[in-house]
């Protein structure tokens, strides 16, 4: 995605900006490539900054009101000082890292509803900030991911939603301060004991957490409850394991030992 827009912030006849991105897919721990360029006004300006950043769109919970809001979650500079001369085109490539944990955005080339995500520029000229409009960006599942969304397809669970929500799991290291939930309807042998399953994937360089909470249905009397398992998966192993027979597996023994399953 290409975008153009005069620099509201300079003034009429001040610089704009352009960025284009190579190709807008990409998977966490990977990079973004692409140049900005920047054209010069009718007058000479002085660029305090160039930077990149990724924003996406998070759920906040705050007291009984919920909300959402648009987060930066990862900063680059692209360039420092530099002078633009009246009419000038200045080129600016650059590669962008995206981090480990983030969410992803797309599954089986269909983006998951609820997912947002950007690639915003920003340029300073005199303390005067324009953030830009934003490039979308894919983000497409690590494949040790795509192995375990596959596991819960074939199982029969069917993708429901995806949302970021700003917070820490206890118990797992995270770097950013939000995590994401991918959540699926039930399985039909699941249908009877839960309401929905949800996933979240917390990555680095060589493994990941994988965190299952369970929304377990409530009967006549007895209330809902959740069930939480979490198992870390290390890339060079992950396709040694039957994902599908250890996902079954963790579901049908949490389910029995709560008396929810048979």
């Amino acid at each position: 995605m290409v975008f153009k827009r005069l620099m509201k912030a300079m003034g009429v006849g001040g610089p704009s900006v352009e960025t284009v991105l190579a190709n807008p897919n990409c998977r966490p721990g990977g990079q973004l490539e692409g140049r900005i360029q920047v054209l010069g006004g009718d007058h000479q300006v002085d660029i305090d900054h160039v930077a990149l950043a990724l924003v996406t769109r998070v759920e906040v919970e705050s007291g009984d009101n919920d909300y959402d809001t648009t987060q930066e979650f990862h900063r680059q500079p692209v360039t420092g000082a530099f002078r633009l001369e009246p009419g000038q085109r200045y080129d600016i490539p650059f590669r962008f890292d995206v981090p480990w944990e983030t969410p992803v955005t797309e599954l089986y080339g269909q983006r998951l509803h609820g997912m947002t995500m950007g690639l915003r520029t920003e340029l300073e000229v005199a303390r005067a900030v324009d953030k830009g409009d934003l490039d979308a960006v894919s983000v497409h599942p690590l494949p040790a991911q795509e192995r375990l969304l596959d596991a819960l397809l074939r199982l029969g669970f069917r993708f429901a939603r995806a949302d970021v929500e700003r917070g820490h799991i206890y118990g797992v290291h995270q770097t950013l301060p939000f995590y994401q939930e991918i959540e699926f309807n039930p399985a039909p042998q699941y249908a009877r004991s839960i309401n929905q399953l949800e996933v979240t994937f917390i990555a680095d360089a060589r493994q990941m957490q994988v965190v299952l909470e369970v929304d377990k249905r409530g009967g006549v009397f007895t209330e809902g409850r959740d069930a939480f398992g979490r198992f870390t998966v290390d890339y060079a192993t992950a396709d040694r394991t039957d994902w599908t027979a250890e996902l079954d597996n963790w579901l049908r023994q949490s389910l029995t030992r709560r008396g929810l399953f048979s």
